[in-house]
């Protein structure tokens, strides 16, 4: 296949769900994609069968996983529009609001739908502020016990996130505590409660053990169905990037120019000002890997390699699955990168490709 591409491996895909699927059996909590982090539904057939549905942050969203996962849709946003309500219902098995303003709105046309509140516990493990939730002057979720009392009666459910690539178990337990000391009072008056994503319970060495019992504990000292929404934790390591070199330079460092760009194809690595991954990355030779866009810093990273690079060299980028598919775009009119998906006996496969009729269409 032309490069770019995302590729998709359903072999290293295949451990994440196999520990999703024994946390959901030993904890009794149940699981569901966030399509914010990866919505390729190309093997959405074979995450189904780990899984108890998707979470959602826009009306696309729930229809995308209502259409192509099935199982449970929650439909959560920020703020739902007045013209998007009444199909965001139709498509959904529960539906969260942000506010409890946003919750009194809809109260007449959402009566009858189980429907559930986000709650923001002031904690969270983000280390970067652009993706606290619990950032001053934050808009995600009620804040105050005693704003969400009033509007308790009219929900049977509500939603934490507050974990980013959180990976310290101690600390997720600790704030959990934190959440049951402040509004454990209204979580026991609940049907469900649902912990949100960021928990990165798939990464080696995670006590998964210990989650477990914390999770069914939780679960059953408030009488509630716990629900986890992995998004990371579901692809992490599954997919890569595929470049390939199309120049070479030296300016006091030796640069590589492969045919993809940061800005168009990784966006969160400039956001967050972060390197990509490339395994393996050893070896004599140093060399910074650009992409071909204008920008003067887009900059996958500085990786050591065999031997000096040349065009026509293939590259992997490692880990390339979550917040990349999803907010891919066509700066510089930069072909985005086909999706392929590589199935468990080896073989390979052409999910989607973009063309120039997609720039076209995507613009007016």
């Amino acid at each position: 296949m032309q490069t770019p591409y995302y590729l998709i491996d359903k072999a290293r895909l295949q451990p994440n769900m196999e520990k999703i699927a024994w946390l959901r059996e030993a904890s009794g909590a149940k699981a569901l994609l966030a399509l914010k982090c990866f919505a390729s539904w190309g093997v959405f057939d074979f995450m189904r069968e780990y899984m108890d549905g998707t979470t959602s942050s826009s009306l696309f969203e729930v229809k995308l996983g209502a259409e192509t996962f099935g199982k449970e849709t929650h439909a959560y946003s920020v703020a739902w529009a007045e013209h998007e309500i009444d199909e965001v219902l139709s498509v959904s098995d529960k539906v969260i609001f942000n506010t409890a303003n946003q919750l009194r709105r809809f109260e007449g046309r959402s009566a009858g739908h189980t429907r559930g509140l986000r709650v923001n516990p002031g904690v969270s493990t983000s280390d970067f502020d652009l993706a606290d939730p619990a950032r001053p002057f934050s808009r995600l979720g009620e804040h105050a016990p005693e704003d969400i009392e009033p509007v308790a009666d009219l929900i049977s459910g509500f939603m934490f996130h507050n974990n980013c690539e959180n990976a310290d178990f101690a600390r997720f337990d600790a704030m959990l505590d934190q959440i049951e000391a402040r509004f454990g009072h209204l979580i026991r008056r609940m049907d469900w409660i649902s912990l949100g994503g960021g928990i990165h319970f798939t990464g080696e060495g995670y006590p998964l053990e210990q989650l477990a019992e914390r999770l069914k504990r939780f679960a059953g000292e408030n009488e509630v169905q716990v629900y986890l929404e992995p998004g990371e934790a579901a692809i992490t390591n599954s997919t890569s990037l595929e470049v390939t070199v199309l120049d070479t330079l030296h300016n006091g460092k030796n640069l590589a120019i492969v045919d993809s760009s940061v800005e168009a194809h990784m966006l969160d690595l400039l956001i967050y000002r972060e390197s990509g991954k490339m395994l393996p990355d050893a070896g004599p030779e140093e060399w910074m890997i650009c992409g071909k866009s204008c920008l003067a810093g887009d900059i996958f990273g500085e990786f050591r390699f065999p031997q000096a690079l040349s065009p026509g060299d293939r590259l992997s980028i490692a880990d390339a699955g979550g917040y990349t598919m999803v907010k891919k775009n066509w700066f510089n009119g930069v072909k985005m990168p086909a999706i392929a998906i590589r199935e468990l006996d080896g073989t390979e496969r052409l999910v989607r490709d973009f063309g120039y009729e997609d720039f076209r269409a995507a613009l007016s």
